[in-house]
């Protein structure tokens, strides 16, 4: 079964993959963003009413001010009309409190959002009106807003000259307001960044841009701004990958914040339309489309309406493609179920084969793991049989030479004993002979080089005996030998027992003790056992060997 799912899952495999594509992260951040577009408009709203409903606390031409100053900002790129309207609200509270700094900033502000709608007359009009001199704190902002409207121009000049003219321009204005922002703020890094762009000189713009990126504050518009500036740069170096990717997370922050007037999206719209991915082309294209409408931003919508029948009828050819694509599939789709069936069948009648095949291998694997298993027990019995036949006639050879050596000796000895008892009896040593014949100390000194022979043999045959026999009892039961003593009477008897002489007669005969002497130490050792009693002496006779 689960051969066949494997199968299943590679035959079905291509079809799960269909249409599927694997995307950069930041594009998929940047799709959702745009889906939940609404999410975030509705936050601009919510920021925006709270604004104006300060408006209803306040009795402060001072206060209205800065609160209508604040709202032109929240406007100035959300909703381009209502930021003009609180544009033209801040210049009439400004000259109600006949101050000049507010004066001139409230027109700059006018100037500025008039550029945006396409005011540019009226805006050049504004900007000639205003004595710079007057608020010299405000110059920077004269010559950025100047730039900015004069930017706009060139991209809607009609002709060459007109459009060159204004380009000059807005270098001018730019180059001019370098001298008068800290070289740390947002303002000098996008102005000094342009030129560096516009002269080609992008290895210098690069590091000035990304070492200033991170230290900009989230929610802060000039994310976006330099994020593009990136891109900008390396467009001039023709990276694409990392033009796309500064484009995203330019888009991205715009999205957020509910930018209405911007340029990332509708440039990576077209980044995607060159690319084949023809669906997001579509969607960031309607998406800058709608959001510029939103604004009132005409040069934004002007770009856009040019790009957007581009991308819609390569949209609408994606899509009969994609009908076309699908019915193919539909009917691919059906003939494979039909070979699926076919196969699913084969399969199934060859799985039963396999089955019974698998059953009669396993029957016939049991027995044969049957035959091993009882020539295994065999080999093990017939290994133990070959050791002790060998260990046998080692043990023989060995007591054999040892016997004949003894008997010679013995027969000496009775030989030399006889000599002595044949003087004393014809010198007439009567006394002699009689305490001879009566004495057993020849017996006992022949009995002790007949022992002391014995183990001096018995241990040469099995050198570690003493401390297997010990490793057998329990640990303070351990046999004690006195000084000089190769074995004393408990080990002789189990080393007779380990030689194949397990009789108590035997032993007793062998040893010269009774037979119940004999059975009492073989009892006792028994008792002191450190595995189960009745194991004992089976232990013992596998001294000396590989059997455990």
């Amino acid at each position: 079964m689960h051969r066949f799912s494997t199968l299943l899952f590679a035959l079905l495999f291509p079809i799960f993959l269909f249409g599927q594509n694997n995307f950069d992260p930041l594009l998929d951040e940047l799709d959702k963003t745009v889906a939940d577009y609404q999410l975030y408009s509705d936050k601009k709203a919510v920021e925006i009413s709270k604004l104006k409903g300060l408006l209803n606390y306040t009795s402060s031409d001072v206060q209205k001010y800065a609160i209508y100053g604040k709202l032109y900002f929240e406007y100035k790129s959300y909703q381009s009309d209502s930021a003009l309207v609180y544009a033209r609200k801040s210049f009439q509270i400004a000259e109600k409190l006949n101050d000049i700094q507010k004066i001139n900033n409230a027109r700059l502000n006018l100037a500025s959002i008039m550029g945006t709608l396409g005011m540019y007359k009226e805006a050049t009009e504004i900007l000639t009106t205003i004595n710079i001199n007057t608020t010299p704190d405000l110059k920077g902002y004269f010559f950025t807003v100047n730039s900015v409207v004069y930017g706009y121009m060139a991209d809607y000049a009609a002709s060459v000259q007109e459009k060159e003219k204004y380009i000059l321009l807005t270098k001018k204005y730019r180059d001019s307001s370098l001298n008068l922002y800290p070289t740390s703020s947002s303002a000098y890094i996008m102005a000094k960044s342009s030129a560096l762009l516009d002269a080609g000189k992008y290895n210098e713009a690069l590091p000035l841009l990304v070492n200033y990126f991170p230290n900009i504050d989230t929610n802060s518009p000039d994310k976006a701004v330099i994020a593009y500036l990136i891109s900008q740069v390396y467009r001039g170096k023709k990276e694409p990958e990392q033009l796309q990717k500064w484009l995203t997370i330019s888009a991205i922050s715009d999205l957020q914040l509910a930018k209405k007037e911007y340029i990332s999206l509708r440039s990576l719209a077209f980044i995607m339309y060159e690319n084949g991915d023809i669906d997001r082309a579509y969607t960031y294209i309607k998406r800058s489309l709608e959001d510029a409408l939103f604004c009132n931003a005409r040069l934004r919508t002007y770009e856009i309406s040019k790009m957007l029948p581009i991308i819609n009828e390569a949209y609408q050819k994606q899509n009969e493609t994609n009908r076309f694509q699908l019915v193919l599939f539909l009917i691919s789709a059906s003939i494979l179920s039909v070979f699926l069936l076919a196969l699913l069948f084969l399969l199934f009648k060859q799985m039963k084969k396999l089955s019974k095949a698998k059953q009669d291998l396993s029957l016939a694997n049991s027995k044969l793991s049957e035959l091993n298993t009882e020539l295994n027990v065999f080999n093990e019995k017939l290994n133990d049989t070959n050791y002790t036949l060998t260990e046998a006639n080692l043990l023989k050879e060995i007591y054999i030479g040892r016997y004949m050596d003894q008997c010679s000796d013995y027969i000496g000895k009775l030989d030399e004993y006889r000599r002595k008892l044949n003087v004393m009896a014809t010198t007439g040593k009567m006394n002699d002979l009689i305490s001879a014949v009566k004495s057993k100390q020849f017996v006992e000194n022949e009995l002790k080089e007949f022992l002391t022979t014995f183990d001096k043999t018995f241990l040469q045959l099995f050198p570690n005996f003493i401390a297997e026999f010990s490793a057998l009892l329990i640990d303070d039961e351990a046999i004690q030998l006195k000084e000089g003593e190769l074995l004393n009477t408990e080990l002789r008897i189990f080393a007779l027992i380990r030689l194949g002489i397990k009789d108590s007669a035997k032993i007793s005969t062998f040893l010269r003790y009774s037979v119940s002497t004999i059975y009492n130490y073989r009892s006792q050792l028994k008792n002191k056992a450190a595995g189960p009693r009745e194991d004992f002496e089976a232990q013992v006779m596998r001294i000396g060997t590989n059997l455990k």
